[in-house]
Formats: C-alpha cells, sequence, structure tokens
C-alpha cells in the first residue's frame, strides 16, 4: 500500500456504536465470592450454570481471584438467584455486591446494564469454566460474559431487566460451583444530571427492624443521600448518593451520630480478596485434610503393605474373627472409612453436583478411581465371609487412602503455588496506608506557616478521605490518594506504582499517586481523587480485569478439558476390559498376571483401571494459561506496564507494524514558542505589539490544547502577567474546529473595540479567505506553524517546537530489532514530520503528515489490510485509532478517554522504551502459556500409556498411588512454570539501549540511577540521601 504523506481530503466521521440495552432500568452487576473452584473444568461447570438462563446479560468468572461477575436484569433473576446457580454447582457462594443503574430524572432514561463480579470455588480445570461458560450459553439478557480459573472470578455484563445479579450467582451455582456475589457495578449512562454512587456498609448495633428505620431516617434526611436500603440479617446498610454533595465520611458521621457503627463493605471485601488471593483459606483447608488422611493412611499403608512383607512376626492381618473375616482387613476397613466419607466427602458432593450439571470435573476421576478401590475391597471382604473357602480376600484399602492423601498433598501444595502466582496483585492492593492523617478544617491549611496557629488536624481511615480534603504527609509516610502539592517539597518514590527506579522531587503544584511514598520532607496536598476513584485503584481494576479475562489460546484448553474427564474414564474402563480379556488370552501375558498375589488377574486389572483414573488430570491444562497472565500481568504492573485482558496479550504477539503518534509520545508534548513574527501592521508600535499578544493569548485561553497552552503562556510572559492571571479581554462565540484551529471574537478591556480572530493552520484560514504569505508557511520548517488572522487578514505566525523525549530513537530502533516495522503519524504539516522522522530513524514513506484526528483510525484501517497493527498514543484525539488498532497502546499522560479506549497502559510516560518492552513481555508470557499447555498435553500422553499397562511387557507399569502423586505433580509443575515468569526482565540490548539515552540526555534520573547502581543502599535510606543532597 501507498503511504499517505499529507491528507487534505474531509475528515471521514467516526461513530461510535453501543451495543446492547444500554438505557433501560433494571440492569445489575453482581459480584459474587466462589469458593472451592480448583481448575477450569470447575470455571466451565459454574458458566454451564448460566447458560440459557433468561435475565443474564453476562458472565464471567476467575478461578485465581475466586469471583463472578454477573451482569443481570434484576426483573427476571436477582443476586440471590445468582448465587444459587454458583451453589448448585456445587461450589460456596458469597454475594459481594450488586450495582444497580439508579434512573435518571431529566435527560432521558438511565442505563440498564449492569457489570457483575462473582467469586466462584470449586473450579479445578478447563472443564470447570468451560461448565460455568455453558451455563451462560443463549440467556437471554447477557451481553458478554468471561470465567477465570486462575482468579476465581467471573464477570458478566448482563441487562438488569433480564438478569438480576442474584441470577448470575444462582446459574453458577446451577453449575455445581460455590458462587459469592463480589460486585454488581451499574455501567452508567453518559447523558446523568449528576453522578451518583453507591457505597454498602456494614452496620454495627443493628438489632431490630426499628433501628433500621431509625438509621434509614437519619441518612435520608441528608441532602444528597437519595435512597437507603437496610438488610437486619447481614447488618448491611446499601446507600446510592451524590458525591458532589455527600461524602463517605459525612455518611459514617451520620450512621455514628444515630448511635451505630460502620465500616465501609470495600475494605471488608479488599481483606477478603487478599486473602482470596493468598489461597489462605484453601491452604489452611487442604493442609487439614492432607493431615487427617495422612493419620489414617499411613497405620493402613503398614497393615497392608510393610508389615506383612517387611516385618512378619509383627503381622496380626492374618487373624480370623469370623469365617472370612479378618483382623487385618477390618482394620484396614475402619480406618479407610474416615478418609474415604470424611475427607473424601468434598469430592463426593462436588463430582454428584458437576454429574447432574453433565460437567465433569477433576472430583469426578478422584471419585471414580477411590470409590473403585473401596468397593472391591468391601465386596471382597463380604463374599470371603459368605462363601466358602473362606480365604483372605485381596484388599486395595492401602489405594483407597494413599490415593486421596496425594490428591489432598497435591491440591495443598498447588494452592501454595497459586498464592504466589498473585503476590503482585496483592502488593498493589496493599500501598494505600489504612490511616492518614488531615486537618479538620481544609481551608485553614495555608496558615501553617503562621506559628501562632496550627491548624488542628485528625486521624481517619484512609477509605473516608474525600475530594478537596488536605492531607498531612510526614517524612516516610505513604500517600493516601491522589492529589496536588500546596505546600512543601519532597522526593517521592513511585516505583510500586509506575516502576519508576528513582524518587522524584514534588514541589507545590505537582501531581501525588496514592500508593507512593514520601521522602524525608513534608507536604500537605490537597485529594483530587479517593478510595476507587485513585489511579492506584484504577491500577489494581485492571490487573484484575486481566487476570479474570481470557486468551483465545485458553478457550480450546478449556474445551478439551470439558471432554477430558469423561474420555479418561472411559479409557480407564477399556483399560480394565482390555486387560482382562488380554490376561485370559495371551499364552505367556506379561509377569505381573503371573505374579501369586490374592486376588489374581482381576486386582492387577483394576489397578490399571485406577492408575488410569488417577495419573489422568485436566487441572495442568486448565493452569497453563490463567497462571501465566497472572503473574505476566503482574510482573508487568510492577514494571509499569499495564495489559488489559489476555486477548490483547495474545494479539501483542503477532504485532507486525507499530504506528506512533507524534506529539506527547515520541515528543515530551510540552510545546514552546519558537519563534515568532507579526505582520508590519502590527509591529508599528510597542501598544500594537502587546494588543497582539492580548488578542492571540484571550484566544487561545478556552483551548486545551497543547499548542494552545504553550501559546498562552507565552503570551501571559510577553505581557508580563503571571501564569494565574486572565487576559483583560471578554471572548465570546469561541469555536474548537478540531485538528484545524480555533476562532473566536475578542473585546479589549480598556480599548471597547471588538475583534474576530482566527487562529490555526493556512487552510483553516483560508477557509475564511485569508491568505498566508508562502514565505511564512516554508519558513522555519523544524516546528508547528500556527497562523493568526485578525478581522479577515493575516496577522503574523508562531512556531513551536517540542523536545524529543530521550529514548525516542532507542526505542525505534527497538522495534526493528523485535521485527516490527514502525511508522508515524501527525496532524503536524510534512516539513515538521519529516524532521522528527528523521531524528528518530523513521524512513519518510512511513510518516502521515496533516492527518486530521477522525483521519487516524482510517489510516490504522487502511494498513490493517496487511499488517497486525498497534497504535501508540496519549491523547483524546488518538481514542478513535487506539480502538481501532489490533492493539492500542496508551501513555498514562494521556487522558481518561485514551487510557479506556488502549489495551495496553504505560505508566511512564517519559520513558517511551516501555513500549517495546511491553511488546516483548507479552511475547514472553506467550512462550511460556505454550510452554505449559505442550508440557502439561505431553506429561498425559507419556504418562497416560504407563498407567495403562502397555509398557507391561518390559515389566513398566505406574502402580496407583504413584499415579496419584503424578497427577498431583502435573498441576504443580505448571504454576512453577508459571513462576518463573516473576524473573522477567528487559533484554540487556534493550536496558543498554535505554541505558545510553538516558545517559547522553544527562538528566537528573539517570544520576540517581546511576549512584544506586553503585551501591546497594535501602531505598529509604536513598530517598533520605537525596533530600539532604548527598
Amino acid at each position: 500500500m501507498a503511504p499517505i504523506q499529507n491528507v487534505d481530503e474531509e475528515a471521514i466521521p467516526l461513530v461510535a456504536v453501543a451495543s446492547g440495552s444500554a438505557t433501560e432500568e433494571g440492569i445489575a452487576t453482581t459480584t459474587i465470592a466462589v469458593d472451592g473452584m480448583t481448575c477450569g473444568a470447575c470455571t466451565s461447570a459454574i458458566e454451564g450454570g448460566f447458560t440459557n438462563v433468561d435475565g443474564v446479560v453476562s458472565f464471567t468468572v476467575s478461578l485465581m481471584t475466586e469471583r463472578a461477575v454477573v451482569v443481570h436484569d434484576l426483573s427476571k433473576i436477582s443476586a440471590e438467584q445468582a448465587a444459587e446457580i454458583i451453589e448448585d454447582r456445587g461450589f460456596d457462594a458469597k454475594i459481594i455486591s450488586t450495582d444497580v443503574a439508579t434512573p435518571k430524572r431529566a435527560k432521558g432514561p438511565a442505563t440498564t446494564t449492569a457489570m457483575t463480579t462473582v467469586k466462584v470455588g470449586g473450579m479445578t480445570c478447563g472443564a470447570c469454566t468451560s461448565a460455568v461458560e455453558g451455563g451462560f450459553s443463549g440467556v437471554d439478557g447477557i451481553i458478554s460474559f468471561t470465567v477465570s480459573l486462575m482468579t476465581e472470578r467471573a464477570v458478566a455484563v448482563h441487562d438488569t431487566k433480564l438478569v438480576s445479579a442474584e441470577k448470575v450467582v444462582e446459574i453458577i451455582e446451577d453449575c455445581g460451583f460455590d458462587a459469592e456475589l463480589v460486585s454488581s457495578e451499574i455501567q452508567e449512562d453518559e447523558i446523568t444530571n449528576k453522578k451518583t454512587d453507591t457505597a454498602i456498609f456494614k452496620i454495627f448495633g443493628l438489632t431490630t427492624a426499628h433501628d433500621c428505620n431509625k438509621l434509614e431516617d437519619a441518612l435520608l434526611e441528608r441532602k444528597g443521600v437519595n435512597s437507603v436500603m437496610t438488610t437486619l440479617s447481614n447488618a448491611r446498610a446499601k446507600i446510592d448518593y451524590t458525591p458532589s454533595l455527600v461524602g463517605l465520611r459525612d455518611l459514617v458521621e451520620i450512621v455514628e451520630t444515630s448511635g451505630f457503627n460502620a465500616l465501609l463493605a470495600d475494605v471488608e471485601e479488599n481483606n477478603a480478596q487478599l486473602e482470596s488471593l493468598a489461597k489462605t483459606k484453601e491452604i489452611k483447608s487442604w493442609k487439614t485434610a492432607f493431615q487427617v488422611s495422612v493419620v489414617f493412611a499411613i497405620p493402613v499403608f503398614l497393615i497392608s503393605m510393610i508389615i506383612p512383607h517387611y516385618f512378619p512376626a509383627l503381622d496380626f492381618g492374618d487373624l480370623e474373627i469370623l469365617p472370612g473375616v479378618f483382623t487385618g482387613d477390618v482394620a484396614c476397613l475402619f480406618l479407610t472409612i474416615p478418609v474415604q466419607f470424611g475427607v473424601g466427602m468434598r469430592f463426593y458432593k462436588s463430582a454428584y453436583i458437576s454429574m447432574s450439571h453433565r460437567s465433569y470435573t477433576m472430583d469426578v476421576l478422584v471419585v471414580l478411581g477411590t470409590s473403585t478401590a473401596f468397593v472391591f475391597s468391601v465386596l471382597a471382604m463380604t463374599i470371603s465371609a459368605l462363601f466358602m473357602p473362606h480365604n483372605r480376600p485381596s484388599t486395595v484399602f492401602d489405594t483407597s487412602t494413599m490415593l486421596i492423601t496425594f490428591i489432598t498433598l497435591g491440591r495443598f501444595l498447588e494452592n501454595r503455588a497459586k498464592g504466589q502466582t498473585s503476590k503482585a496483585l496483592s502488593r498493589l492492593m496493599s500501598l494505600a496506608p489504612s490511616m492518614a492523617t488531615i486537618y479538620v478544617d481544609p481551608s485553614k491549611a495555608g496558615l501553617i506557616t503562621d506559628e501562632s496557629y496550627m491548624p488542628e488536624e485528625k486521624m481517619i481511615p484512609t477509605e473516608l478521605i474525600q475530594p478537596y480534603d488536605v492531607v498531612i504527609l510526614r517524612p516516610g509516610d505513604k500517600i493516601p490518594a491522589d492529589g496536588i502539592v500546596i505546600t512543601g517539597e519532597s522526593f517521592i518514590d513511585e516505583s510500586m506504582v509506575t516502576g519508576e527506579s528513582m524518587p522524584i522531587m514534588k514541589r507545590k503544584g505537582d501531581q501525588l499517586i496514592g500508593g507512593t511514598v514520601n521522602g524525608a520532607g513534608r507536604l500537605d496536598f490537597r485529594v483530587t481523587r479517593a478510595g476507587k476513584d485513585t489511579q492506584l485503584s484504577q491500577i489494581v481494576k485492571l490487573v484484575q480485569q486481566a487476570q479474570t479475562s481470557r486468551a483465545p489460546i485458553q478457550r480450546m484448553a478449556d474445551i478439551v478439558a470439558g471432554y477430558f474427564v469423561p474420555f479418561i474414564a472411559g479409557l480407564g474402563l477399556v483399560t480394565f476390559i482390555g486387560w482382562m480379556i488380554l490376561s485370559h488370552v495371551l499364552t505367556n501375558p506379561p509377569a505381573v498376571f503371573h505374579e501369586n498375589v490374592a486376588g489374581g488377574k482381576i486386582l492387577v486389572c483394576l489397578k490399571l483401571c485406577i492408575a488410569v483414573v488417577s495419573f489422568a488430570c485436566p487441572c495442568a491444562l486448565g493452569l497453563a494459561t490463567p497462571t501465566a497472565i497472572m503473574v505476566g500481568t503482574g510482573v508487568g504492573a510492577q514494571n509499569g506496564i499495564l495489559v488489559k485482558s489476555g486477548a490483547a496479550l495474545e494479539t501483542a504477539t503477532k504485532i507486525t507494524q507499530v504506528v506512533l503518534d507524534k506529539t506527547g509520545t515520541l515528543t515530551k508534548g510540552k510545546m514552546a514558542v519558537a519563534v515568532h513574527k507579526r505582520s508590519n501592521s502590527w509591529e508599528t508600535t510597542e501598544t500594537r505589539r502587546k494588543l497582539w499578544w492580548l488578542l492571540v493569548g484571550a484566544a487561545e485561553d478556552g483551548s486545551e490544547h497543547p499548542v494552545a497552552k504553550a501559546i498562552v503562556s507565552f503570551a501571559r510572559e510577553s505581557l508580563g502577567i503571571s501564569p494565574e492571571s486572565s487576559f483583560d479581554a471578554s471572548v465570546t462565540d469561541f469555536k474548537v474546529i478540531i485538528g484545524r484551529g480555533v476562532s473566536a471574537t475578542v473585546k479589549p478591556t480598556m480599548e471597547g473595540k471588538e475583534y474576530k480572530v482566527i487562529i490555526g493552520n493556512a487552510k483553516f484560514l483560508g477557509e475564511d479567505n485569508v491568505s498566508v504569505p508562502e514565505s511564512a508557511q516554508k519558513g522555519h520548517s523544524n516546528g508547528t506553524h500556527v497562523f493568526v488572522s485578525i478581522n479577515g487578514e493575516y496577522s503574523g505566525f508562531t512556531a513551536l517546537s517540542d523536545e524529543l523525549k530521550a529514548d525516542a530513537a532507542q526505542a525505534v530502533a527497538a522495534f526493528r530489532r523485535m521485527g516490527i516495522k514502525v511508522a508515524m503519524v501527525t496532524g503536524d504539516h510534512s516539513s515538521t514530520a519529516l524532521s522528527v522522522a528523521k531524528e528518530v530513524g523513521i524512513p519518510p514513506d512511513c510518516v502521515y503528515s496533516s492527518i486530521p484526528p477522525s483521519e487516524k483510525a482510517n489510516i490504522i484501517t487502511r494498513l490493517q489490510s496487511s499488517e497486525i497493527v498497534a497504535m501508540v498514543g496519549d491523547g483524546i484525539n488518538d481514542s478513535p485509532a487506539l480502538a481501532t488498532a489490533n492493539v492500542g497502546i496508551a501513555m498514562s499522560s494521556g487522558t481518561d478517554v485514551a487510557m479506556e479506549a488502549a489495551d495496553i497502559v504505560i505508566m511512564r510516560p517519559e520513558h517511551l522504551m516501555d513500549v517495546p518492552a511491553s511488546l516483548h513481555l507479552s511475547r514472553t508470557i506467550f512462550r511460556r502459556i505454550k510452554l505449559n499447555l505442550w508440557w502439561a498435553c505431553m506429561y498425559n500422553a507419556v504418562g497416560l500409556p504407563f498407567a495403562m499397562g502397555l509398557f507391561l511387557p518390559l515389566g513398566w507399569h505406574l502402580p496407583p498411588m504413584a499415579a496419584a502423586v503424578a497427577m498431583a505433580m502435573s498441576s504443580i509443575s505448571v504454576v512453577m512454570s508459571s513462576q518463573a515468569l516473576k524473573w522477567w526482565k528487559r533484554p540487556r540490548w534493550m536496558e543498554s539501549e535505554e541505558r545510553v539515552a538516558w545517559r547522553d540526555g544527562k538528566t537528573e534520573w539517570w544520576r540517581f540511577w546511576d549512584r544506586g547502581a553503585q551501591q546497594e543502599v535501602p531505598r529509604y535510606e536513598r530517598l533520605l540521601d537525596v533530600e539532604r543532597g548527598v
């Protein structure tokens, strides 16, 4: 395709079309905590419970986070019903939250689409996730549904009129898994009058219905509280309120004034989530199960195997109590029952529920194997007691007990390994401090400089911080919320949030990020975003979203896992029947059939059958992808790289073309006026020159574009007024034409005369019949030109320059080294674009200049005809292109809109090398996923023939107990393989290129880095040294 140097055609408008019923009432997003999931088969089973359920819009479940999210129609399915569905599938489900849309009274109906998160317990492999997904297949009202094995969460986007959050939980439970509602958030309508929010409090002291009414009345009296619903059974209060009128702290104060105590449910959920991620409950449960099993299994093993063979003098097993009833068998029976039906009861319950929904999980194989051994042994004892000659029967109680023992040990070790995979997310969730110190009266914070007056301070829980609070930061304090520094200066360690390795100086007016650490100075800052609106909370949400989502490659693994259990059960039966026939037909069967062991050939065939059922496990297949995604996305977050989904991760590995925006991506995005020239008519007097800057500055003051801001700043400087001062003129008829310029009518206060001012590119002025001299257009080509027309006549121009990022050229070289083509797209004219491209090493034929914002997406579309395209940008104008690209990569310095449209977010916007690093990380994670899948498949492919006895002629076979150990090791090995991603680092050549870039730039950052590299000093001590100027 021929590259486009200049695009002068009219912009093609891009129209965003939203699918689904976004404006109907009753859609809720319900989050459910699900307990008991172990692998992908469990998540599939839960998903199966929501298939064809009326009212479920979407459903997702995550194994690792143990959450299911259901978007559902409350008129057809409630949050409780959704939880019941998960419980019906054999998993514990607890509703965490249900967020329902609030109707907007003035501008049309509110949205009815909800995103419900449900914690799903009991998933063990891909078959479980497939079963859960199957539950939502064809359900009316479900817009989308995803379930994650590793995070143990399901997320459903649904129409609340058709499917409630409770119904989402119920569908999962019907699939045979435990489901607990985590949250259900309404997807807010864009046409709202006032933004509302919902808070759920745990109320201490509620004992009667009168208490509930009293609390509700007290809350409803407060302006800004829209509705209150208290539930006496679980002591919860759900409050819908308008944050601009009333804050969380105000609500808590009202509750306390009413005689009760309140705890924000988000705190409780956060603690539960941390416990869930660490697998604390599962580890404790499986550890206890293993310990109980061992207590009974060891005596059985000693009585059955060790004592008769190695200590015959101590063997009491042959003592006959009754005809055909022997002491050893009776002892083993009574020792096995607690293991088989006590510890093993969880397997029976899960297997029964999954089979009743035709969603077969690993627990089915466990039950088949252990029950076969137990029933065979009991039947053998019964036959020996009832029929002559009453010889001692062949029993395999040791097989049953040892199988359960090794399986519980495997689950214990597996959950410990799983808990390690989520450490990165757990650390992110724990960054915010529990308490913060604020001024009681924020308006008096500035009086701190007056020694005669010290404003009153107050320590409050972090979750109760509200916007406009002024927070006090002392040396070493963690920053509790996002805000702007109002007094003081200090170095801030942002490494845990952005990945920036060295501390950054913050002064008055600088932005602070919640969760980062203050150095040795004192700061006061005004809160701009608190609670779930902070950047840290958004990062956590993005990481959770990525870990809940699935990569397309996982879909096939989950489908295979769904059919794996019945296939293995059939294979075990074929093994038993096949060897029974062969052992009688063959004239010289394998030696194992000639051994003089009680039970003869049938016992050998039975053990082979049990070995097949015990060895094969779909868990490793189901864990291969989600464990790698969980560890990989966590590592990315620690390095300032946020990957939003598994699909984006997979697509990023296929990128062949990267398109870079110029301003704010290749350059720092901080424009400055380099050259300006007025026409002769405006150069006659100093008064005319200043009037020119007054008109230009006032006209541009209403624009948020970086170019406009640079011109306004220079205009203020030229007029000698402060950055905070306004221009001494009134502005009317202000218009912004995106990608072209601005127009306005400006009336200076002192003069009283109106001027029509047009500022923009030459084409924009030409539309008003203003001709720009050719000399002005050709001069000073290495910058962005902005031309000025006053009262229909050309009056001058300004040329602005934007400094390249220190590592821009190195980043372009890195893309090429990775085999990726690089192009640049910009709205600047060709001379400026080609100049920048030359500096960074982009060929002229890969430069797209004079591209209006709406056309950028069309450029991406054209490139996609032959390439897999990644778009890198940072501004609101890039959002359509970011959304159109196969992978959109946004620099976090950009707008929230751009970040929302992107698939990958770079948290260190000044480090362009993080973009190729993000693609390298994606490739590394995907290679690990493929390695895990290959290992899981080969493990079964190689081990099953041994378990089936295909190598019996060579004397090789796999006893049931060894098969159980091998089965446990398959899952553990896959999880440990994914853990290796924790040590991911950029390639040495990439680090070397970045090091050169920053050293050449002679930046303050590099001096700090170099100093830290020479001597390992604890981070906080380094902060103190930097503060002291050491």
